[in-house]
C-alpha cells in the first residue's frame, strides 16, 4: 500500500458511543476516516459494562440498553466505508510533513503505524476499572455473587439484592431490578443521592428499600457466595444484617488517559482543554465527548454527539480550506 492509500483524513481514536457517531458524521462529509479502539470491540462504557442497563438520555429513544445503542451506533456507521482497527492502543504520536509540504500526523500504536491528516479524541474518560469494596478478603466472592457491573440482568430474578451506592448507576440499577427482583435494597452513606431528580423522585415511589445513611461494614459467606451483609449507619454504632442473594457494588470507575497524558495538551486533570472548535492546543488534533473539556461542560453522550459534528467540519476546513461547504442535513442525501 502507498503512503497515499495509507494517509486518511480523520482518525478517530475511541470507539465508543461519541467516536462511533464521529465516524458517521465524518462519513457523511464523504471524509476518508479510521477508527482506533483499544478493546478487542467496538461500544465503550455503555456496551462492556452497561450492556443490559437502560440509558434515558439518548435523543429519540425514551430508553435504550447500552448492547443495543451499540449495535445501533456501529449499523448506522456501516453505510460507509470507515476503516477499524481494534486491539490496538495508541502510545504516541507525531507531527510530520511530506516533501510537498502537507502535514500530518504519525499514530504509533501498540499494533503499527497509522497516518492521518487529523485526530479526533473520542476516548471517554481512558482506560476504566471499577471502585472496588475496601473489606478483608471480598475478593474471593468478585467470581459468584459480588457484582461491580452487571452484564445479565436476568441472573436478578425472583433473587434478594442488595446495592450499593448514591449515584446515578445505583439508582438505575435499582429501579432496572425492581420489578425483576424479589427484593432490593439501596444502601448509601448519605441521605440524599446524587442521581437526577426524576430518577430519584421514581426511587422514593419505588418498592425499593433505602437504607441511608449506611456503610458496609462486613460480609458473611461461605467459600465462594456471600450470605449476608453487615451494615453500620453513619456516626452511630448502629449495625443491621442484611440476608441477600447478590450484591451489587456502583461506587463509580477510575479511569486514566494513559500515553495521551504526555504528548503535550493542556490537560484539567483527565480531560484535554478544547476551543469552540473542540481543537486541542495542537493543531489537527480534536477531542469530543467526556475528554474534551471546556467551560459549562456537561458529561452526558448526548453532548458529545453534538460535538462531533463541529469537531468534523472544522477537521476537514483545516485539511482544505476551501471545503466552506456549509453544514448538511442528512435528510438531504439519502
Amino acid at each position: 500500500m502507498s503512503f497515499e492509500e495509507s494517509l486518511f483524513d480523520i482518525t478517530i481514536v475511541g470507539g465508543g458511543p461519541v467516536g462511533l457517531f464521529t465516524a458517521f458524521y465524518a462519513g457523511l462529509r464523504n471524509a476518508k476516516t479510521k477508527i482506533i479502539e483499544s478493546l478487542e470491540s467496538l461500544g465503550g462504557q455503555p456496551a462492556h459494562l452497561y450492556a443490559e442497563k437502560n440509558i434515558y438520555d439518548i435523543p429519540g429513544y425514551p430508553v435504550i440498553k447500552g448492547d443495543e445503542l451499540e449495535r445501533n451506533l456501529i449499523q448506522q456507521i456501516s453505510r460507509f466505508d470507515i476503516s477499524i482497527q481494534l486491539g490496538e492502543e495508541v502510545l504516541n504520536v507525531n507531527k510530520k510533513m511530506t516533501e510537498d509540504g502537507v502535514e500530518y500526523f504519525e499514530i504509533i500504536t501498540s499494533e503499527q503505524i497509522h497516518y492521518s491528516r487529523t485526530i479526533i479524541l473520542a476516548i471517554g474518560n481512558g482506560a476504566f476499572s471499577p471502585r472496588k469494596l475496601k473489606l478483608p478478603e471480598i475478593e474471593k466472592y468478585e467470581e459468584s455473587n459480588l457484582h461491580y457491573y452487571v452484564n445479565n440482568i436476568e441472573q436478578f430474578t425472583g433473587r434478594t439484592v442488595a446495592i450499593c451506592g448514591g449515584g446515578d448507576s445505583a439508582v438505575d440499577w435499582a429501579l432496572a431490578l425492581e420489578p425483576l427482583a424479589n427484593k432490593v435494597y439501596l444502601i448509601h452513606r448519605r441521605d440524599k443521592f446524587r442521581a437526577v431528580e426524576s430518577s430519584v423522585k421514581q426511587l422514593e415511589n419505588s418498592t425499593v428499600e433505602l437504607l441511608t445513611p449506611y456503610i458496609p461494614e462486613s460480609v458473611q459467606g461461605d467459600d465462594s457466595r456471600i450470605q449476608s451483609i453487615n451494615l453500620k449507619k453513619a456516626k452511630s454504632d448502629e449495625i443491621i444484617t442484611l440476608d441477600v442473594d447478590n450484591f451489587i457494588v456502583s461506587y463509580g470507575f477510575t479511569s486514566s488517559i494513559g500515553e495521551i497524558r504526555n504528548w503535550g495538551f493542556n490537560l484539567n486533570r483527565n480531560t484535554i482543554e478544547v476551543n469552540a472548535q473542540y481543537e486541542t492546543n495542537i493543531p489537527g488534533i480534536y477531542a469530543v465527548g467526556d475528554i474534551a473539556n471546556y467551560e459549562g461542560k456537561v458529561k452526558i453522550i448526548a453532548t458529545g454527539f453534538g460535538e462531533a459534528p463541529q469537531a468534523v467540519n472544522d477537521a476537514l476546513l483545516k485539511i482544505d480550506p476551501t471545503n466552506v461547504n456549509p453544514p448538511i442535513h442528512s435528510s438531504d442525501l439519502f
